[in-house]
């Protein structure tokens, strides 16, 4: 996501691909189940946002293990040696988390991409997901048949206002018609579904879900193509976190392991996009 907020289910990073803070992947020097400095001794306390959207969670309930932050979350946790039931859920805003100051959870996870900006705020993790943005629309859209960016060059866009979907159409797609914006991506939604706009940009496993579950006759049109160092989502953490490497440390093994690369399959299968040119 993205406030600069949400974006292909890509493949993992890459093993390289880690925050110089991070200790090595392959030794985790943290105390198993017993990290100093979590806001309650001997659990893990972890933020999101509510509502939880899927496929990041499920059912609204970050606790339940479902959907593909939920269940990293839990791998995270899992790997710094703490059990479900040590594991405490809070809820957060997403402003709130990546706001200067004290924080009332050890990690949020809420698809927050990794920006210079917000590390001047806040600490993040080694990336657990690559991103990339997409562009949805109805079958009865003037876009429908879409195959290229050109074809997008007439289109009337929205996105939800300061995310790196919204970069997407103005850096990569450069419609002739400046963008609409919205305040959450449900008013874009809205936008798409009473024709204001064409088509709306959101990242591929939202896309999935929109059109899935939540439009009428939705079609994704495709990825656009990754300009640069991909797009990164990674944990948030207080601003010099004592928990920073510890935390990076999981990530980095979550990665090695295959672990992440399970997870995106189970919850952000993405068969079926194919790239706009």
């Amino acid at each position: 996501m993205l406030a600069l907020a949400t974006v292909t289910a890509c493949s993992p990073v890459e093993d390289d691909t880690t925050t110089s803070t991070s200790p090595s992947a392959s030794v985790n020097p943290c105390p198993s189940g017993a990290l100093t400095g979590t806001v309650t001794a001997g659990k893990i306390t972890i933020g999101t946002d509510n509502p939880a959207y899927e496929p990041w969670f499920k059912d609204n309930k970050p606790d339940n293990g479902q959907g593909f932050e939920s269940a990293v979350a839990y791998k995270v946790a899992e790997r710094l040696g703490y059990t479900k039931e040590q594991v405490v859920w809070t809820s957060v805003t997403f402003n709130n988390a990546i706001a200067p100051g004290p924080k009332t959870f050890d990690f949020d996870i809420n698809q927050f991409s990794v920006t210079d900006e917000r590390k001047q705020a806040v600490d993040f993790s080694s990336p657990y997901y690559l991103v990339r943005q997409t562009v949805i629309t109805t079958e009865k859209s003037k876009i429908a048949g879409a195959k290229s960016l050109a074809d997008l060059n007439g289109a009337k866009l929205g996105a939800q206002v300061g995310t790196t979907s919204y970069q997407a159409v103005t850096d990569i797609i450069k419609p002739a018609a400046k963008p609409l914006v919205y305040n959450t991506n449900d008013d874009a939604k809205a936008a798409l579904e009473n024709g204001t706009v064409d088509g709306i940009v959101v990242d591929l496993p939202t896309a999935f879900y929109m059109t899935g579950a939540e439009l009428k006759d939705g079609v994704i049109l495709g990825q656009l193509p990754q300009v640069g160092v991909p797009e990164q989502f990674g944990l948030v953490l207080d601003k010099g976190s004592k928990l920073t490497g510890c935390v990076s440390a999981a990530v980095d093994q979550l990665r090695q392991d295959g672990t992440l690369a399970e997870q995106e399959k189970t919850w952000l299968a993405d068969a079926g996009a194919p790239e706009l040119r």
